[in-house]
């Protein structure tokens, strides 16, 4: 059975690409040679960006380090049939948080950030005491 939960797992998965076509997003369809994408080396161009494409990056690689624990919570929540309603509550705030913490990266706010990201954090771990 599909649960909000489990559809939340999809989203949080393509939050990383999300994050990744932003910090490209200026790069595609110029040539290499006037500092378009390079997918010849992709994050050797990538180490050379600034501002909020560098910023976006770096969303990026916080955002598959994010993911572990969320799925982890999720599927340990489920398997020990906790309340299902809780669950799929826990893991939208935490779909949603990411969502804010990316905007909050990209936008330069890192004092704001680093408290969101202890709140997706927060949702994760009590993921497992559902």
């Amino acid at each position: 059975m599909t649960t909000t939960a489990n559809i939340c797992i999809i989203i949080a998965a393509v939050l990383p690409v999300v994050c990744a076509s932003i910090a490209k997003g200026r790069g595609f369809g110029k040539r290499r040679r006037e500092g378009g994408f390079d997918n010849h080396d992709p994050r050797g161009w990538l180490a050379g960006l600034g501002g909020y494409q560098a910023r976006a990056n770096a969303a990026q690689a916080n955002s598959f380090e994010a993911l572990p624990l969320f799925f982890a919570g999720v599927l340990a929540a489920q398997q020990m049939h906790g309340d299902q309603a809780r669950i799929d509550q826990l893991a939208m705030a935490f779909v949603a948080i990411r969502i804010v913490y990316i905007g909050l990266y990209i936008g330069d706010q890192p004092a704001l950030r680093s408290l969101v990201w202890t709140a997706g954090l927060a949702c994760s771990i009590a993921l497992f005491f559902v």
